[in-house]
């Protein structure tokens, strides 16, 4: 079977092609206009597969106005009373001495949004039929308006979603685009259940239309089967990525914290998972061979140092592998503010023009720039791009000396990153030093090292192809889908009930119970694994324990329980060994001081070889660095594992 796995990120677009065992890969630019032509670019370069799974951007990047598309008009019907509601949202203020906050403006503008009379009680009884007449008025005035898409959210539905699925029979009629709150997101707090819908069904015309060109230019070349990365970290089919688009949202960044995950019960160890690419540095934790789940996520807001500063996006309740993302990226621009401090980022140089090494009009030093001034990495990039030296000097040293430059901006992005991975760590209350960092992406492994000493880890492992391993974790990664529901008054029957609907949608997969739960008179759940539903108090309890330091004398009560749905990935062996003993060459580099490095090329490593540094490992699409006081060696994962001295 030929399997293409699909990656593509902010600046550039990796294929990892997998047939009979043997692999292989390509990385190039993205076309942020029309990131098909950039995937389509790296598929024609193999032989025609038989499966290609996908992990896209166009979700976040639509939200974020990123890339040059419209967003479709939404209309929203709603329980009269209840009309503001996206607008009003939360009364907690973000910034609380900043006079000037304004909220971002609500997706559905106030003439978009109709109210009528139906009423839903808060355990799930009806106190009053829905009007269909005035679902009916509203879906013409909502045509006349120009709306394109549509979401419905009535008040308690996901205790009984009778009037949401009338009322979408009704619209059905005239909307292509529908999405309802019962079928995105069935849980209670209206705000983040409306703005999850409305969402959804913005995204709904985009994702659709993305996914059937795509779909359409890859049967071109035959008939493959799409599977798209989710954001909670499985595959799902394209019927699910277009029904429920919000979950694709994070597709990209889960893919790379997958794969690390399924290392590390290789390794048997805890580890980071940091991921550096041309755009942003994303950080996560994994232990015991899994990466966390939340249910709190905001698109579009802005970030504190790694931190999502509630309140300043749109909130979205669904799934989420638990992720911190900071703007410290290869292609993150160097500049000085106004009282003449050196800063990274938060801009960055993109694809396009990209660094200014890359000779294609970039006029703003990078840390790519950076690294090649102060020799980490050599002049081809991956794909046969040849970087210019010269530009790269000449952009830094309008900053000052070039290399005092360079190695200041190396420095701050390392700083910034640390605070990433400190955010998923000491604030998760688990201690740094007791996990590898496992570090992967275009320009990770040349920071990994620093990254390490930093942060107080000794041991750092670099993954057979870095920079595209999260397209080889995404051709790893599990099928799955997921259910949920509210309020289950018996927890057993519900759980069988869940599992019977996943069931239907994913033939053959085994389960995975998880429940929101909270003290009453609590405002929100902690997440717990449930394996034996009589046991949820105590599970509930050990997890409050440990995350607040404390236990109360209540009543536990059970508000959302979700069960997924899994059918494991393909277990493939990554590398071959090579035989004999390579022959280095030399570098001058300047890490804390100029170093003449050996140069070691990955591909002629063979099993057990060490590396003593200082040095540098070369391949087709990253660099590792190995500092002075690290030794490296080759282990049977094809893994590089570096351990400080």
């Amino acid at each position: 079977m030929r399997i293409a796995s699909v990656d593509v990120g902010g600046t550039f677009t990796d294929v990892v092609y997998l047939d009979s065992g043997e692999i292989k890969v390509y990385k190039g630019p993205t076309t942020p206009r029309n990131p098909e032509i950039g995937v389509m670019e790296g598929l024609k370069r193999f032989d025609p597969p038989d499966l290609v799974v996908h992990a896209t951007t166009i979700a976040t990047n639509s939200l974020l106005g990123q890339v040059n598309l419209e967003l479709p008009k939404v209309a929203l019907i709603t329980t009269k009373g209840f009309r503001d509601v996206i607008e009003i949202g939360r009364q907690n203020r973000p910034e609380l001495y900043n006079p000037f906050f304004t909220k971002p403006n609500p997706l559905v503008p106030r003439e978009l949004r109709f109210e009528v009379t139906e009423r839903v009680g808060p355990r799930g009884e009806e106190l009053r039929a829905l009007n269909e007449a005035e679902v009916e008025s509203a879906v013409r005035e909502a045509k006349k308006l120009g709306a394109t898409s549509l979401a419905i959210s009535f008040l308690h539905s996901y205790l009984n979603p009778a009037h949401e699925r009338r009322a979408k029979e009704i619209v059905k009629e005239h909307f292509k685009y529908v999405s309802v709150s019962h079928e995105v997101s069935p849980t209670p707090r209206e705000y983040e259940r409306t703005s999850t819908t409305v969402i959804n069904s913005m995204l709904m015309p985009v994702v659709t239309n993305y996914l059937s060109t795509l779909r359409e230019k890859i049967n071109e070349r035959g008939n493959p089967s799409l599977l798209v990365m989710s954001s909670s970290g499985g595959l799902v089919d394209v019927r699910e990525a277009s029904e429920r688009p919000v979950q694709v949202i994070e597709s990209g960044p889960a893919a790379g914290a997958v794969g690390a995950s399924l290392f590390s019960r290789t390794l048997k160890t805890n580890v980071i998972a940091f991921d550096m690419g041309g755009t942003t540095a994303k950080a996560s934790s994994i232990v015991n061979g899994e990466v966390s789940i939340t249910l709190e996520y905001e698109v579009g807001g802005r970030t504190h140092y790694g931190r999502l500063v509630k309140g300043t996006g749109y909130p979205i309740r669904f799934p989420f592998l638990d992720l911190v993302e900071v703007s410290a990226g290869g292609g993150s621009i160097i500049w000085e503010d106004q009282g003449g401090a050196l800063r990274v980022g938060p801009l960055s140089a993109g694809a396009d023009p990209g660094p200014m090494c890359y000779g294609k009009g970039g006029s703003s030093p990078t840390l790519t720039d950076a690294s090649l001034v102060l020799g980490w990495i050599n002049d081809v990039l991956a794909g046969g791009l040849k970087l210019r030296k010269d530009l790269a000097e000449m952009g830094l040293s309008s900053l000052g000396n070039k290399h005092e430059v360079a190695l200041k901006a190396t420095s701050l992005a390392t700083l910034e990153m640390a605070r990433a991975i400190r955010l998923v760590t000491v604030e998760r209350g688990l201690d740094p030093s007791e996990f590898a960092l496992f570090s992967f992406g275009g320009a990770g492994p040349q920071y990994a090292f620093k990254l390490a000493e930093e942060i107080g880890i000794s041991r750092v492992v670099v993954p057979p192809h870095p920079g595209l391993f999260s397209a080889l974790g995404m051709m790893l990664a599990d099928i799955k889908v997921e259910e949920s529901m509210s309020y289950p008054r018996d927890l057993d029957q519900a759980f069988l009930e869940l599992e019977d609907r996943v069931r239907r949608r994913l033939p053959g997969a085994s389960f995975v119970r998880q429940a929101d739960v909270r003290y009453e008179g609590q405002g929100w759940e902690l997440t717990v694994p449930v394996g034996d539903v009589k046991k949820v108090r105590e599970a509930f309890e050990e997890l409050h324990q440990r995350t607040y330091g404390f236990k109360l004398d209540r009543e536990v009560e059970v508000v959302t329980i979700r069960v997924f749905g899994v059918v494991e990935g393909m277990r493939v062996k990554l590398t071959h060994f090579p035989s004999g003993t390579p022959h280095p060459g030399e570098r001058e580099v300047l890490m804390d001081h100029w170093v003449k490095a050996k140069v070691y090329r990955r591909e002629e490593l063979p099993l057990g070889f060490e590396v003593e540094g200082p040095s540098i490992v070369e391949e087709y699409s990253s660099t590792t660095l190995v500092g002075e006081g690290w030794r490296a060696k080759v282990d049977e994962s094809g893994s590089l594992v570096m351990v400080r001295e």
